[in-house]
């Protein structure tokens, strides 16, 4: 069951533009999945979705797919794109978004793997990455300056 409605899940936001966990889980029960809003906030996180900007400044559920060979190349493309300004504080990086980018971005660092984060946590356009140590911190900085910059 949970498979089936995943799967549903990706088919719904790949067809439509959806906005909220709401509007999800109606779309789901449109289609005879019965969710409640725990489930498809489970779901959400387990699937890895993000939100990302679209026109008129509104927002949507994507996927982050990991195709190819080219899969870093688009969570630096995602990184890039959502980054505003990041600053650290001791052993915790902050990261300043787009508004609304900071879900994308966080699941683009969680994806890059970087052995220096332990775990991070988004908000809208905050991220909030836990790091082992203070040095640990600056070189994480140092690379995500070199990724941005390119």
């Amino acid at each position: 069951m949970k498979k089936l409605r995943q799967r549903k899940i990706i088919e719904i936001i790949e067809k439509y533009d959806v906005e909220t966990q709401e509007e999800l889980a109606d779309r789901l029960k449109e289609a005879g999945l019965s969710v409640t809003q725990a489930t498809v906030s489970r779901d959400i996180r387990e699937l890895k979705l993000s939100k990302v900007s679209k026109a008129g400044g509104r927002q949507k559920y994507v996927v982050l797919k990991q195709e190819g060979s080219h899969i870093g190349d688009k969570y630096i493309r995602v990184l890039r794109d959502g980054f505003v300004s990041m600053d650290m504080a001791q052993n915790i990086l902050v990261i300043k978004t787009v508004s609304g980018m900071a879900m994308a971005v966080a699941a683009a660092l969680d994806a890059l793997q970087f052995p220096e984060v332990v775990g991070s946590i988004a908000g809208d356009d905050t991220i909030m990455a836990a790091v082992r140590t203070v040095d640990e911190t600056r070189t994480l900085m140092d690379k995500i300056h070199a990724m941005i910059e390119k």
